[in-house]
């Protein structure tokens, strides 16, 4: 497999507030990401030579790529619209590098906007599953809460203590997200409040699911050979890794519930990519797809974080806690900075690219000195996969 290891960087990202935005359209939220990431970047429309933009509901009926150009007002360039569910901003990050890596073009943005508070698209999930032929009546809790049985029994972990277990992410991503002001949430929680609140899908109650927002976030991508004639801070592309797992793998004999393929290899790809070996302890920063706190749990371990059954003693010793060996979703995740699934993948980086160039919004979350971050988001059916990984030094 090729690499694309140094040879891009991101000059410039923008990020809205995240939460239910009813005085903001999708343009609005289009416009206010790209003119931070424009600023930040020092470079203008007239800069921008294609666009890569990810959603979920396609504004005006399927229109792809209506909110860049109309909203952005990019003209006579490729504009190109994909809908991976929720790692839909990744691919749309991935669709950029490789452009500018090919050679084709210099300065390309990658764009994520979602209005899902307009589309009524429930937080917790209703009805029929997404399949009609492999499912019936499933929801998102539903499915999730049957990796949390499965893990609790295979470790030999009590239910009350496996709710407790996971509660402790929920307290540790929404005190993170109540000192992120574009966070959705900014209430801190008691493990107790986790525990005792309304169960959605048995053993996840209500604090362990994340919500779903409107929000946008964008990245402006260029050569790693130019990008200093930007900015003196550019963070470089280290490794990426797509996976997707055909079919739905919980219709699949032999699923375990535990160990997630697409999660496996994605993180294999850019570990490789990267050249990291150990990413418990080469990686300074993480941000991961926590759409329930139980999510969260099995990335540790199908990423290496945590050893296979060793995530419980990780959780308890605040291994994965700000100020801990490696701090994961310190901006409070998806559970409490908010899931515009179009835009998420593209927050997330956002997060650590701010991470890895010390310019983090509140300096109560900022890791000292970090070298290397990895972003990552988890969707489907079919399971898609996507991690990102970065770094503030060339070579």
């Amino acid at each position: 497999m090729g690499s694309i290891k140094d040879k891009v960087a991101i000059i410039g990202m923008g990020c809205t507030q995240f939460g239910e935005l009813w005085d903001k359209g999708l343009n609005d939220l289009a416009i206010e990401a790209a003119a931070e990431a424009y600023a930040d970047a020092g470079v203008g429309q007239e800069d921008i030579e294609a666009c890569y933009m990810s959603t979920l509901y396609a504004p005006m009926g399927g229109a792809g790529g209506t909110a860049a150009s109309d909203a952005l007002k990019l003209r006579d360039i490729p504009i190109i619209r994909n809908e991976n569910w929720c790692a839909s901003g990744h691919i749309a990050l991935y669709e950029a590098c490789l452009a500018v890596a090919s050679g084709m073009f210099d300065v390309v943005m990658a764009l994520g906007v979602e209005k899902l508070k307009d589309t009524g698209f429930p937080g917790l999930g209703v009805g029929r599953g997404m399949s009609p032929v492999l499912e019936a009546r499933r929801t998102s809790p539903g499915s999730f809460a049957l990796i949390a049985k499965r893990y609790f029994d295979k470790y030999g972990i009590s239910d009350q203590e496996g709710k407790e277990l996971i509660g402790r992410i929920a307290v540790k991503n929404h005190d993170n997200g109540s000192r992120s002001p574009k966070a959705h949430f900014h209430n801190k929680l008691t493990l107790e409040k986790v525990v005792n609140a309304p169960i959605i899908a048995w053993p996840l109650g209500l604090f362990d699911c994340c919500g779903n927002s409107d929000g946008a976030a964008c990245a402006i991508v260029t050569r790693a050979d130019l990008a200093k004639n930007f900015r003196d801070d550019p963070i470089y592309v280290k490794g990426l890794g797509v996976s997707m797992d055909s079919v739905i793998p919980h219709n699949r004999s032999g699923f375990d519930w535990i160990h997630f393929g697409a999660l496996q290899n994605s993180s294999r790809m850019a570990y490789e990519m990267a050249g990291i070996k150990d990413p418990r302890q080469e990686l300074d920063v993480a941000e991961v797809h926590d759409c329930f706190t139980i999510t969260e749990l099995a990335i540790y371990e199908n990423f290496g974080f945590s050893s296979p059954g060793g995530a419980r003693e990780d959780i308890l010793s605040g291994f994965f806690e700000r100020g801990g060996g490696l701090p994961v979703n310190i901006d409070g995740g998806l559970k409490c900075f908010g899931h515009p699934v179009g835009a998420s993948g593209l927050r997330m980086t956002y997060e650590v690219y701010k991470q890895l160039q010390e310019k983090v919004d509140n300096p109560e979350r900022q890791v000292p000195n970090p070298r290397l971050g990895l972003s990552h988001t988890f969707g489907g059916p079919p399971q898609v996969s996507a991690v990102a990984i970065m770094g503030n030094e060339l070579g």
